[in-house]
């Protein structure tokens, strides 16, 4: 039996060509009512297609009751090789880690064509993976999401030269069609062919492209960092969920802010009076998480371990967002309304914050804005460069 995880727009096809292909498959994705635990129970293989490292290591902890020793996890989201030792040490040592990562978009996906980019031990399940197209064996664990993010590297910076290129030629009077034929004849025509009129379907989503150079951008690597503000920046514009060629709509379309909004949709929405984070710079400022679900209701009432929680993933998801993580926090400031429940919330914090503390404020209050509300978190990050 085969227990697929996964959300978005890649995840259902993938799973139906696993069952098209006469695999037993049990589904799981978010507000199913079925938990992770419930989905993987009896699994032999487990595979996961989510949105990015926090998402990852949220699910298979869940998970993590239902798998059983033997049990295979192949790990096909993009979230770059260190994500992936991160979830090495978090699986039990009698479950195997593949990690198999896929180029390609929504169609190929469909079609079976996609390019799966396999790292560590694939020989028992190749078979099974090549439905989805084309299996390509690297090397050890943690090689295919390498390889994934080196390759993502190139293609997404790419498009958003191509983007300013199009805004240049638009500048100075040059027919956009024309240059999208002049550049057809170069080794970039193919790309500048997909940006020549930005795709109306959402292929691959100008919000994953940023994640994936959020990823990837290492210190020193001038063109993709360059490459990742410009998409940040198209993000906080509200261009996330559109497909990645609509960054040529937003170059040339003014002069970028200093400060930048950041709204995810991995996380529940705000009330529309505030955006979950800001980044200046290489700082991100976020705003005070409480414990809500995506329906605006509060998680764990009465439960201070459980609001904790709740609180704590949101977070790492707004840090994985920005390339993050949680050794990167230089000030979080902690509002309680019962100091008589600060060691709750201080064990929750422990297994987030390892280490050397950052500097630290913890207020008690009388009451928060939504009554049943036990605490309520700010943070001060400063980002990789």
């Amino acid at each position: 039996m085969i227990a697929f995880l996964g959300q978005g727009r890649m995840g259902v096809p993938m799973a139906r060509r696993l069952t098209q292909a006469g695999h037993k498959v049990t589904t799981w994705r978010r507000g199913s009512g079925v938990s992770a635990a419930e989905a993987v129970d009896g699994a032999e293989l487990v595979i996961t297609m989510l949105s990015d490292p926090a998402a990852v290591r949220e699910v298979l902890t869940a998970a993590l009751p239902g798998l059983r020793p033997g049990a295979t996890v192949v790990e096909m989201s993009t979230i770059g090789p260190e994500a992936v030792r991160e979830l090495r040490a978090l699986l039990p040592a009698e479950v195997g880690l593949v990690d198999a990562p896929v180029l390609g978009s929504v169609g190929p996906a469909a079609d079976g064509t996609l390019t799966v980019l396999a790292g560590g031990d694939v020989s028992d399940w190749r078979e099974v993976l090549s439905v989805f197209g084309s299996v390509r064996e690297l090397g050890p664990l943690g090689a295919g999401a390498a390889m994934k993010i080196a390759v993502m590297s190139a293609i997404v910076p790419a498009q958003v030269l191509l983007a300013e290129t199009f805004a240049y030629g638009e500048a100075h009077g040059v027919d956009r069609g024309a240059l999208a034929d002049v550049l057809a004849g170069t080794p970039l025509g193919t790309l500048a062919e997909r940006l020549r009129v930005p795709s109306a379907e959402t292929r691959y989503s100008l919000e994953h492209a940023t994640k994936d150079l959020e990823l990837g951008a290492w210190e020193g690597a001038s063109m993709a960092g360059a490459a990742r503000a410009r998409l940040q920046e198209a993000r906080a514009a509200g261009l996330g969920e559109r497909d990645l060629t609509a960054v040529a709509e937003h170059v040339g379309g003014g002069t970028a802010h200093r400060a930048v909004p950041l709204n995810l949709s991995t996380i529940p929405a705000t009330n529309g009076r505030y955006s979950h984070a800001v980044r200046v710079g290489d700082m991100l400022y976020v705003s005070g998480q409480a414990a809500f679900d995506q329906q605006g209701n509060i998680v764990g009432e009465g439960s201070m371990a459980a609001q904790s929680e709740h609180i704590f993933q949101v977070i790492s998801r707004i840090l994985a967002d920005q390339g993050a993580a949680f050794e990167d926090i230089a000030f979080i400031r902690t509002y309680v309304t019962d100091m008589d429940q600060l060691l709750d919330y201080g064990r929750v914090r422990a297994k987030y914050i390892t280490g050397t503390p950052p500097a630290s404020t913890t207020v008690e209050v009388s009451r928060l804005f939504r009554p049943g509300l036990l605490l309520e978190v700010d943070l001060i990050v400063a980002l990789r460069g």
